[in-house]
């Protein structure tokens, strides 16, 4: 009878155990609250049992959709969505368990990554690099927008591809937006005030992080130029395993000395700054995300890069190349932002950035120049970042074609005897006008030392000059670590840092 008993109750587990691992398990990223991309396949996935039929019921259409799990347990569809709108559904996903997601919204979904400026929260953080917006309190306290849903992924980094995140989406509201990325929100805003369709954005981003901690393994170890960028992980691996190795050594001598009691000791263990590693963000934040479909792309970073400019003229792009792979969704858009004047940056790294807005496809540069802080690498005005990422996905996604999305950008040069004339693209309605000189302008010959030069606006181009330099060859502007320009066009939007020459510079050669 115990026998019996005994025999009975390990069935019971057993079937316990199989109804468990049979259930239908989801993403955080397909949840309560998610946009889906309008008008288009988008993905749903998960996983359940090997081979065990699922039947999802989509709130927008009258039959449901059926699929089966693949032999590893993974399973994944693509279903198609209506043209966005507030209206709220539903979908049921059903196997041995049901799962019901609610509130579901039809809209725009954009991808927002980056380091620290995309992550910059709209809210204040006391005692924190987190300092808020301009008008914070007044921005949260007005972020009223139920259409606009939020998803933050939580920092995690990783030596091999996850299949998942940690987050949920959110509806807009001042409690949510207090610690979401600013700059998202307000070009998410921006869409949504002028597209009148939900909005989802999804922020996965990470203070202080490289392009090469967001590009896969296999695109660092394929380009001959990324493999100084492997080589140098691998001696900081081996440099903090020898920290490592010495602290328990002292830690073991430390115990020897004080009979096993090491309860005041000064000895600190070295950490690891985890997100600095080549690919171990691309693997832990952005693959795991690279299932739900989306319409694009908006990016801030550049900073922990600068000082090697001229390697980012190749990674930045590499990267991107990588994430298009991923996606499998075409050249989808990909809108990113020039970083701005800090005392700690300097003027390749910028250059790098315009570069790659001519050699990445669908692609566009929002330029900064006019909202830094030589002081301050986190500039509090993110409400005119969101609002040029804006202008460009309106203008090059959404078909407002006659919509002027950038400054003025330098395109050609002619040496007229001892003046330079310096043709631009993006004035079609001119330069704005202003009683105040031209400024940052610099000439120089063919002793290559650049003066101070007099700028003028001639029409549609700027002619330059200098009683210095008889017989000029180039000409910078803004080229320097906290440059002050004053070049707009007439509505209102900066000229990009450039300069006409190729000499070599300090952080502009091959490095």
């Amino acid at each position: 009878m115990i026998y019996l008993k005994k025999l009975l109750l390990f069935f019971i587990v057993l079937g316990l155990k199989l109804t468990a691992s049979a259930q239908v398990k989801l993403p955080a990223l397909v949840g309560s609250n998610m946009v889906l991309q309008q008008n288009s396949k988008v993905n749903l996935w998960g996983w359940a049992s090997p081979n065990e039929k699922i039947k999802l019921q989509l709130g927008w259409q009258n039959f449901p959709v059926e699929v089966t799990a693949n032999t590893d347990g993974t399973w994944k569809t693509a279903v198609s969505t209506p043209t966005g709108s507030e209206k709220n559904y539903d979908i049921v996903i059903e196997a041995s368990n049901k799962i019901v997601l609610k509130n579901i919204l039809i809209g725009e979904v954009w991808i927002c990554s980056g380091q620290s400026n995309m992550y910059f929260p709209v809210g204040k953080e006391e005692g924190t690099w987190k300092t808020g917006v301009k008008n914070y309190e007044e921005e949260v306290q007005n972020a009223n927008f139920p259409a606009i849903r939020l998803f933050t992924v939580l920092t995690k980094a990783s030596q091999k591809p996850l299949e998942d995140v940690t987050g949920n989406w959110a509806e807009c509201s001042p409690s949510t937006i207090k610690t979401f990325s600013a700059v998202a929100y307000f070009f998410g805003r921006d869409l949504y005030q002028n597209l009148k369709v939900p909005i989802g954005l999804i922020s996965t981003s990470w203070g202080g992080t490289k392009a090469e901690a967001w590009t896969s393994q296999t695109i660092l170890e394929q380009n001959t130029d990324f493999l100084p960028i492997l080589e140098q992980d691998a001696k900081n691996e081996k440099l903090f395993q020898e920290k490592l190795e010495n602290y328990y050594a002292d830690l073991a001598k430390e115990r020897l000395a004080n009979n096993g009691d090491i309860s005041k000791s000064q000895l600190k263990k070295p950490k690891k700054e985890e997100n600095k590693t080549s690919y171990v963000l691309y693997n832990a934040m952005l693959h795991p995300v690279t299932n739900y479909t989306m319409k694009g792309v908006i990016w801030y970073q550049g900073e922990s890069n600068a000082e090697k400019a001229f390697l980012y003229r190749s990674l930045f792009p590499a990267m991107v190349k990588s994430w298009r792979s991923e996606w499998n969704q075409g050249d989808f858009p990909f809108y990113y932002v020039q970083i701005t004047p800090h005392k700690g940056q300097n003027p390749d790294i910028r250059e790098a950035q315009l570069m790659a807005s001519k050699v990445i496809p669908n692609s566009g540069m929002v330029v900064t120049t006019d909202v830094g802080n030589a002081t301050n690498i986190h500039p509090i005005d993110k409400q005119t970042v969101g609002y040029r990422l804006a202008l460009l996905a309106k203008a090059k996604t959404y078909g407002e074609s006659k919509l002027i999305f950038s400054g003025p950008t330098y395109n050609h040069m002619e040496i007229k005897k001892q003046r330079i004339k310096l043709f631009f693209d993006d004035v079609q309605n001119g330069f704005k006008k202003s009683n105040e000189a031209l400024k940052e302008f610099e000439i120089a010959g063919n002793d290559k030392v650049f003066y101070p030069a007099t700028a003028k606006i001639e029409g549609k181009t700027i002619v330059v000059s200098s009683e210095k330099v008889k017989e000029p060859i180039a000409v910078r502007f803004a080229w320097k670590a906290v440059p002050e320009p004053n070049l707009f066009n007439a509505e209102n939007l900066p000229a990009s840092p450039f300069r006409t020459d190729d000499w070599s510079t300090e952080n502009g050669k091959k490095n």
